[in-house]
């Protein structure tokens, strides 16, 4: 199953990079959000002395790994169900989990490939500046991995909503685009009503940008968000939980084929 989950996830990633302008939208557009914020907000944000492309990297890197998981993969599945692509692989000596497997070194590989890019652009054209010590480099490994790990879980799940392949984008991008409006994506948790923020705080992404934000800022920037801290061990308890859920999620709602094939 290994050995075939590898493969499977050699030829996810091969057909990812030939579809070019699906490859340059993914890694485009949070350094398109990033350059469009850290030219519209020159000064420092709320005279915190901290820039707006400081502030707003670890947001889109957010943004972007659940991009790359949960919208990604809840788009892809879905279109592949309705063309019968599952069903012909579930028909195949191939293991079930190995479909699985090579989804997750998808999701690695390109959520691996949109932290360098975005940390990269971010480093050299807007003076943003990367942990200095190990402990924090840790804390962002832990988020990276249980951040991509739930929003891919809960993509899987979510593919299974939209009744054919025309209709996966708006099923799956719409709640994406408000959970980033909610969860501090765009604008400060601070400044967001409560009842945002409690809807905001049953999802992930909203404590990958909480998380994320704890590692690239000073620790005086705690103040800004609504709690007035981190919260590091929450941020872990949180994710963790949509890791647990989303796999029970999965083995609940996956569906090889639509549910008109019968």
């Amino acid at each position: 199953m290994w050995a075939i989950g590898l493969h499977r996830g050699a030829v996810e990633i091969k057909q990812f990079f030939r579809q070019r302008d699906q490859a340059i939208f993914t890694f485009a557009f949070p350094i398109v959000f990033l350059a469009l914020f850290a030219s519209i907000f020159r000064d420092d944000m709320e005279g915190t002395g901290i820039t707006a492309s400081q502030m707003y990297v670890p947001t889109m890197l957010a943004s972007g790994l659940m991009s790359v998981s949960f919208q990604s993969l809840g788009i892809s599945i879905a279109i592949e169900r309705d063309e019968k692509v599952l069903r012909r692989l579930r028909g195949t000596p191939m293991p079930p989990a190995a479909y699985f497997f090579g989804k997750i070194w998808l999701v690695l590989v390109t959520g691996v490939a949109e932290a360098v890019i975005l940390l990269a652009v971010g480093a050299t054209l807007f003076d943003v500046d990367l942990p200095a010590t190990a402990g924090k480099w840790l804390t962002f490994g832990w988020i990276f991995t249980l951040g991509l790990t739930g929003c891919a879980l809960l993509g899987i799940a979510v593919s299974s909503l939209p009744r054919s392949g025309r209709s996966a984008t708006s099923v799956v991008v719409l709640p994406f685009l408000l959970l980033q409006f909610i969860s501090g994506v765009y604008i400060p948790s601070k400044e967001l009503p409560d009842w945002m923020l409690t809807i905001g705080s049953a999802f992930p992404l909203k404590w990958m940008c909480q998380g994320l934000r704890g590692v690239f800022l000073p620790e005086s920037a705690a103040s800004l968000e609504h709690a007035g801290a981190w919260e590091f061990g929450r941020t872990a308890l949180v994710l963790g939980a949509w890791v647990i859920g989303g796999l029970v999620l999965c083995l609940l709602t996956f569906r090889w084929k639509n549910k008109q094939d019968g």
